[in-house]
């Protein structure tokens, strides 16, 4: 039977004149054409994709190879290395006799590459440059997701961050908000909330519990200052995108910190680029590795914000990539915006898996050349099955596809090539060292420990004025010689007598 001809009409509804992707070729009937070439259209990029599949399946790999194509593009890229595989991306990949029959197989002018690669961290005790947030800028929607409160508690978060909004206390780590929290729930704080709603002693143990379990699981290392510009992901080296990996072994006990953080990175994007418009390639492309994590238990609101986030950012020249084992695990209204499907094998071992491969099945174009059931359980590693847009704006047929091999290293380099990369960076001299402030806690502190005033006792009547007093440096002027005050004066993490504005996730809008 001839394969190459069914391959080669596939291969028609990829075919592109502009920039694209190469993501590997094509097979029918287990044999593959090399000539026969899978294609994302750059320009269709910010219409988002899926790569989705089972550990083992390769999609580490893919999305290595995707990161190295947006990085000689000129894209600058951000992946979560969660497993500290994707570290081999600063270095040239190994020729081996694998290597040489994939690219062979995929009609790939293969040769070893080494990519831009910035190492980031969440918070202290990594190898890599530790990023920061302050709870203010975080915001109360995202810290519930993080704390897991349910819809009163957010209420409840989102009453304290909007009275220390107003009196000008900053909330940089979790003491802060600690210190609001205790002070709010006593005699005095009820005495400041009156009018406006309290805080219950019930739901205020509720949230410093879960304070202590997120500082217990290293949240305290990563709320602080100085907090992270995401302007800072979006830069080129030698012409090639930065590929920015932020390493997570340091915070794999706290997989909802990790997640709502990206989901934070994601909003502040949003709020800070401007228009774009359609773009020949996009500014960003941002990969939301283990992508269930983000989803799971979460209200209907926080699912309505997320799916608002990604529908509006393509218009910023944004595009972003959903990373998860199986697309169930993205919700339909978020799903439906993906364009670009890159689904590895999956597994049907059990009832559950099979609704779940029946479901991903109906989410793909009818095709006369696949039984789809059959080609996702028997993909080999390396391979999947991929629709995309056009640059029509159509999806693609249904293409088995083997996959282009990584032309950077495919291992990790290690922790102490890791953090050699970090000490060079010039973003370690900006986030290296933590700064500590005054802000909620010292606030709070210094008044409940400041002493009455004693009443002064009135001046004669025939008493003269006395005299002016030569003007010492007052509080802000003493202030504004601090960098660290000077640096939030920058950042505008408050706004002394009004509320901060907040976006759509709650996040301090930047001024």
């Amino acid at each position: 039977m001839d394969t190459q001809a069914p391959a080669q009409e596939i291969a028609a509804g990829y075919a592109t004149d502009g920039a694209a992707l190469e993501l590997g070729s094509i097979l029918v009937d287990g044999t593959v054409d090399p000539t026969a070439r899978v294609r994302i259209p750059f320009a269709t990029l910010n219409r988002h994709g899926l790569v989705a599949g089972a550990t083992g399946t390769g999609k580490t790999k893919t999305l290595q190879g995707l990161a190295e194509q947006l990085s000689a593009a000129g894209v600058p890229v951000l992946l979560a290395d969660v497993k500290g595989d994707l570290s081999g991306l600063a270095r040239p990949g190994e020729p081996g006799a694998k290597i040489e029959e994939r690219s062979r197989d995929t009609g790939d002018d293969w040769a070893p590459t080494a990519y831009p690669v910035e190492f980031l961290s969440l918070g202290g005790g990594s190898s890599a440059v530790p990023i920061r947030a302050t709870l203010t800028q975080f915001g109360p929607i995202l810290l519930s997701k993080v704390l897991d409160l349910n819809d009163t508690q957010e209420s409840t978060l989102g009453l304290i961050f909007h009275w220390a909004d107003q009196r000008g206390l900053p909330l940089l780590d979790t003491k802060d908000l600690r210190a609001v929290v205790q002070h709010l729930t006593s005699d005095e704080g009820k005495a400041d909330l009156k009018g406006i709603g309290g805080v219950s002693p019930a739901t205020a143990g509720v949230i410093l519990r879960a304070l202590v379990n997120l500082e217990a699981q290293g949240g305290d290392d990563f709320f602080g200052e100085p907090e992270f510009e995401p302007a800072d992901l979006m830069r080129q080296i030698d012409g090639k995108g930065v590929v920015t990996l932020l390493e997570l072994a340091d915070q794999q006990a706290n997989p909802r910190l990790f997640s709502t953080f990206l989901m934070w990175l994601l909003a502040e994007l949003f709020e800070e680029l401007p228009e774009a418009g359609d773009l020949d390639k996009p500014k960003l492309v941002f990969f939301f590795d283990e992508a269930h994590l983000l989803f799971n238990e979460a209200s209907k609101a926080f699912l309505e914000r997320i799916e608002q986030t990604v529908k509006l950012i393509r218009s910023k020249g944004v595009g972003v990539f959903f990373c998860t084992q199986l697309p169930t695990d993205v919700p339909n209204a978020v799903l439906s915006q993906l364009g670009a499907r890159i689904q590895h094998a999956l597994r049907a071992f059990t009832p559950e898996d099979q609704a779940a491969l029946a479901k991903t099945v109906k989410t793909y174009p009818t095709t006369a050349h696949y039984d789809m059931e059959e080609a996702l359980t028997s993909l080999g590693t390396g391979e999947a099955i991929i629709t995309v847009l056009s640059e029509r704006g159509a999806p693609t047929p249904v293409a088995w596809a083997r996959m282009r091999a990584p032309r950077s290293l495919m291992a990790a380099i290690g922790p102490e090539a890791v953090t050699a990369a970090a000490r060079q960076s010039s973003l370690y001299g900006k986030y290296g060292e933590t700064v500590d402030r005054e802000s909620a806690y010292e606030k709070l502190t210094a008044r409940i420990a400041e002493p009455p005033a004693a009443p002064s006792a009135p001046a004669p009547a025939d008493a003269p004025p006395p005299a002016p007093e030569r003007a010492e440096p007052g509080f802000v002027e003493k202030a504004f010689e601090s960098p660290a005050v000077r640096s939030f004066m920058r950042s505008a993490a408050s706004a002394l007598g009004r509320e901060i504005t907040r976006g759509l996730f709650g996040t301090r809008r930047r001024r």
